[in-house]
């Protein structure tokens, strides 16, 4: 059976005439699907990990064991398990193992805080946990502050191919703590599944909550998002039909991690429905990604801005060839016109015959929702939306929409759109509207506008904005600017506190490679500013960085340096 979303508006048409194509969603739960495709590929790579790869028949194997081992220890369809895993290949196998029983994985980062780790179980109810054994003593930790009924403690050495595996049991896993009844090691774990035979899959609605991800918390409090078989399965054959370029046993490294939409959703979920190779990257950094990509040269590539501002800071892909690449996306954060033309550059110097094409989403909508056309790019635009999926720009704090042109809230809706937030109905209220259409819209929180072609373009979070002497300014536009300089790398705007003003702008800012952090050079940009910045929006203040903080999916973490800069003023006051 195939599901036909029931379209808001008339398709969109791009300025070739092209209509972009409404698409039939299969309405069956991930792992159904993933199953399904499973049953067809065979000894087809679905995984590799670290040089081992696991065909699609060991991956259907994986997820029916993984699925009969957690209906052993009593999971039952709604209930919600704590994923606490890197990039490993034990990840899959819970996320669809989970749903084959109806069973809700809710997928969070391993890099979590105690406390961190805490407030995701008590804001999914979740009551069991799945962790590698190098971050089981946080569980440990947990313990006392919550009950924890069971923690299925995983090892890397479990999915490494020999001598691998030897190495990191000696080297690193024996330094670990020993694990504590009642929790339970990996492959223990998997012996109870061998008592279930029968009655374990569940007969579940594709509507019906199957993922749990978490906002970013970049601004507010983090929520846990309820997101449905339908929204992944949509979200992977949209981008598959994005992509104009052949997906069917196509590579694509996956950087970026489980628990964030992007890797979730694009780096995995997608290459699983349409039968292609995830290759996994448990760890990033610049030297091993370098390295992957020469050695596994992969089709397609997907990161935050950082990722690819780092490529072009290092050396370590010099004369590499990368013809292998059909696609390289960019989500996440905003990308700037600068680290485009620079990241552009990289691609061309390199033998690749792509470009950058940036996406805009939220994980709401599990990611990305709109996505550069391979054919045709507008400077500082971040797209057209995805197939199915409707933008409208409207006036903030309302469901009226604006005219092209001008800038309002994005809203969009389609069939990627979330369920809700867990527990927040007020939250849900503001953010899941009825328009005077009869459907529901996401409204974004972020500012952009949208031109009379349909392409968007993304200002930033309506929170993020700077009022200064009653104008408004949008650190975003400054950001760009500021990296036009020859000798930024990087830059993050922040309005600080003034007594006249009400808000000042300060920009930290990271040099490029031999570039002295000076009087000097602090003069240079500042002249750069005057020349493209408004006199009321200039930043006061320049501060260099060695590097900028960032969130664990490496975005720019501004709240970081706004917390610095309200602290630094407590003590001054």
């Amino acid at each position: 059976m195939r599901y036909k979303y029931d379209n808001v508006a008339t398709p969109w048409m791009n300025s070739y005439g092209e209509v972009a194509p409404n698409l039939d969603y299969s309405e069956k739960t991930i792992s159904g699907a993933v199953l399904e495709r499973a049953a067809m590929e065979g000894d087809f790579p679905a995984l590799t990990f670290m040089g081992k790869a696991t065909s699609y028949s060991r991956l259907a194997e994986e997820i029916d064991r993984v699925a009969r081992s957690f209906y052993a220890l009593g999971v039952r369809p709604g209930t919600r398990v704590l994923v606490c895993l890197p990039n490993v290949p034990q990840a899959v196998f819970c996320l669809y193992g989970l749903n084959r029983i109806g069973a809700i994985p809710t997928m969070v980062h391993p890099l979590s805080a105690v406390s961190e780790l805490a407030f995701y179980m008590n804001e999914a109810s979740c009551s069991m946990a799945v962790t590698l054994d190098q971050f089981y003593g946080k569980f440990l930790e947990v313990k006392a502050q919550r009950p924890v009924e069971k923690v299925v403690v995983c090892r890397v050495s479990d999915e490494l191919a020999f001598p691998l595996n030897v190495g990191q049991k000696l080297m690193t896993e024996r330094k670990f703590p020993k694990i504590q009844a009642p929790d339970i090691v990996w492959n223990d774990f998997l012996k109870l599944g061998e008592s279930v035979t029968d009655g374990y899959v569940a007969d579940k609605d594709f509507r019906t909550e199957a993922v749990v991800l978490f906002s970013g918390g970049t601004t507010g409090t983090t929520k846990g998002i309820m997101l449905s078989d339908l929204n992944f399965n949509a979200l992977a054959w949209q981008t598959a039909n994005m992509a104009n370029e052949e997906v069917h046993h196509s590579k694509m490294l996956a950087a970026m991690p489980v628990f964030h939409g992007f890797g979730l959703g694009v780096c995995i979920h997608t290459l699983m429905f349409i039968g292609g190779t995830s290759i996994l990257v448990p760890r990033f950094n610049v030297k091993s990604y370098a390295k992957l990509i020469r050695k596994t040269q992969p089709n397609f590539i997907a990161g935050v801005p950082t990722l690819f501002e780092a490529i072009t800071r290092n050396r370590y892909l010099d004369g590499a060839d990368l013809s292998c690449l059909r696609g390289v996306f960019s989500g996440g954060d905003s990308l700037t016109i600068e680290l485009k033309k620079k990241f552009d550059k990289f691609l061309a110097d390199h033998n690749a015959s792509v470009r950058v094409r940036e996406g805009y989403g939220t994980t709401e909508c599990v990611t990305a929702c709109c996505l550069t056309p391979y054919n045709k790019e507008k400077e500082g635009s971040i797209g057209i939306p995805f197939p199915d999926t409707y933008f409208k720009i409207c006036k903030p704090g309302s469901c009226d929409e604006i005219p092209f042109g001008e800038e309002g809230e994005i809203c969009l809706t389609g069939p990627s759109m979330m369920l809700g937030y867990i527990g927040h109905e007020e939250e849900n209220k503001e953010t899941l509207r009825l328009h005077e259409d009869g459907h529901v819209w996401l409204h974004t929180g972020d500012l952009g506008r949208m031109d009379d072609e349909g392409f968007i373009y993304f200002s930033q979070r309506m929170k993020r904005m700077i009022v200064t002497s009653g104008y408004n300014v949008y650190p975003s536009q400054l950001e760009n600017i500021i990296e036009g300089h020859p000798a930024v790398q990087r830059s993050c705007v922040i309005g600080v506190k003034d007594p006249l003003k009400m808000q000042r702008v300060k920009a930290y800012v990271v040099l490029k490679e031999n570039c002295p952090a000076d009087e000097d050079m602090r003069k240079s940009i500042m002249q750069h500013c005057k020349r493209h910045i408004a006199k009321y929006a200039l930043p006061t203040e320049i501060e260099f960085r060695e590097s900028l903080p960032t969130t664990l999916v490496g975005k720019v973490a501004y709240t970081v340096l706004e917390k610095e800069e309200a602290e630094k003023e407590g003590r001054q006051g």
